[in-house]
C-alpha cells in the first residue's frame, strides 16, 4: 500500500523541490524524516525512486504553515537532503527555496493576496529570521510571468523582493563567530562568517588554484575537495559548530578576483559538490564580506564606497547581486540586505510514499 501526500512542487531561485503544509506530514520528526527521504528517493545517487534530481539544488523540501509569531504571517521550515545519504537537515536555511513560499502559501489559501502586489512576513524556524518577501498578484493571483531573470535560471519571470530583517549569526554565535574578521587555520587565510548562511572564505589562489575553473573540473578535483573538508572540519570547531564533518555546513567559498564586471569572483561548495550558482544567503555572507574592513575579500573585491552598496557576486553561471546598507556608526555592521528572486509552480498533486514509511507505533493505517 501507499500513501497519498498533497504537494506543490516548485523552483525557489536556483532550487526546487517539494513543497507541504505542516499539516499534511507526520508530527513526529523521525516519521516525517523517514516520509521526506522516501518522498525524495534518498539515499540514491540518481534518487531514481523519488523526486529528487540527483543534485543538492534539487534534493530540497519547504514545509510552511500560518505563523502564531507576533508580526509574522508565514513560518517556513527548509530540509536539505542529500541524494546519497540518508540525512534530513534542518538547521540552516536555504535562501533560494524561500522564495516560493508565498506562492505556495498563496496558491494554497494559506494567505491572501493584498492587491496587485502582496507583502508578507515569513519566519524562517531553521535559524528564527524573519523576512520579508514580495511577490507580484494581479487579480488576486499569483504571477510567474514577467521581465526579471536570475542567473542559474533560463528565460524570465515575476520578481520576487526578498528584504531580510535579521541574518547575522543564522546558525552561529555571532557574524563574526571566531570573533576575528580574518584568521589562519590550517594553513589558510580565512575570514569565519554567518550573515544567514554560516560559510568559509578563502582565495582560492591559497589552494593552488585560479578560482575559475569549471564546476566539472572542481568537482572532479579529488585533491582539491579533500584539502577543503579538512579545512572545513578545522574551522567547524574554530566557529563553535562542533564536529561538522556530518554536517551540510559550513558551506566553503573560493574567491578570486572579479573578470566579468563584478566585485569578486566566487566557487561554493555545498559543502562537498561545486555549486553551479550560489545560494541565496550565501552570496549575501559573501557580500557582507566584501564590506568589512580585514576580510580575505580585501585587496579583491572591486565594492563602491557608500553606506548603501550594491555587491555583485560572480558564480559560474552568472552573477548574483546583493543590496546591503551599513550601520553609520558602524560600518563593519550590516543592518539590510536585499535581493531579487524569482520562483515557479512546477506541479501540483500528490506525492505517493510506501505506507510503512509513515507508520509509527501503534499506527498500521
Amino acid at each position: 500500500m501507499q500513501k497519498a501526500i498533497p504537494i506543490l512542487f516548485m523552483r525557489g531561485g536556483t532550487s526546487r523541490g517539494p513543497f507541504f503544509r505542516e499539516c499534511d506530514l507526520p508530527a513526529d520528526i523521525p516519521t516525517r524524516d523517514r516520509v521526506l527521504l522516501a518522498v525524495m528517493g534518498s539515499p540514491d545517487r540518481r534518487q531514481i525512486d523519488g523526486l529528487g534530481g540527483a543534485n543538492p539544488l534539487t534534493s530540497k523540501v519547504g514545509i510552511v504553515r500560518p505563523s502564531t509569531t507576533p508580526g509574522c504571517d508565514l513560518d517556513f521550515l527548509f530540509a536539505q537532503l542529500q541524494p546519497e545519504k540518508d540525512t534530513v537537515d534542518t538547521t540552516p536555511n536555504c535562501g533560494n527555496m524561500l522564495a516560493a513560499v508565498v506562492p505556495f502559501a498563496l496558491e494554497t489559501g494559506m494567505v491572501r493576496a493584498q492587491g496587485e502586489v502582496s507583502t508578507f512576513r515569513v519566519l524562517t524556524l531553521n535559524t528564527d529570521m524573519q523576512c520579508d518577501i514580495t511577490v507580484q498578484t494581479p487579480g488576486g493571483q499569483v504571477s510567474y510571468e514577467g521581465d526579471a531573470r536570475i542567473d542559474g535560471v533560463p528565460g524570465t519571470s515575476a520578481p520576487i523582493k526578498i528584504n531580510f530583517l535579521d541574518t547575522a549569526g543564522s546558525v552561529c554565535s555571532g557574524l563574526l563567530p571566531t570573533g576575528n574578521v580574518r584568521d589562519i587555520i590550517d594553513g589558510i587565510e580565512v575570514t569565519c562568517i554567518d550573515n544567514g548562511m554560516p560559510l568559509v572564505i578563502f582565495k582560492a589562489a591559497d589552494v593552488g588554484r585560479t578560482g575559475y575553473e569549471s564546476v566539472a573540473e572542481l568537482n572532479a578535483d579529488t585533491e582539491l575537495k579533500a584539502r577543503i573538508e579538512r579545512l572545513r572540519i578545522a574551522c567547524g570547531h574554530a566557529m563553535g559548530l562542533g564536529d561538522v564533518t556530518p554536517k551540510n555546513y559550513p558551506k566553503m567559498t573560493l574567491i578570486a578576483p572579479p573578470r566579468d564586471g563584478g566585485s569578486l569572483s566566487t566557487r561554493s561548495f555545498i559543502p562537498h559538490v561545486c555549486h553551479d550558482a550560489i545560494g541565496v544567503l550565501a552570496a549575501v555572507t559573501v557580500g557582507t564580506a566584501c564590506v568589512l574592513k580585514g576580510a580575505v575579500t580585501d585587496g579583491i573585491a572591486v565594492v563602491a564606497d557608500g553606506q548603501a552598496r550594491t555587491v555583485s557576486v560572480e558564480h559560474p553561471t552568472g552573477e548574483f547581486s546583493v543590496e546591503l546598507e551599513l550601520d553609520p556608526a558602524n560600518p563593519q555592521n550590516v543592518t539590510r540586505a536585499a535581493l531579487l528572486r524569482t520562483a515557479r509552480l512546477i506541479m501540483r498533486g500528490e506525492v505517493m510514499v510506501p505506507a510503512s514509511t509513515w507508520n509509527t507505533q501503534g499506527d498500521k493505517a
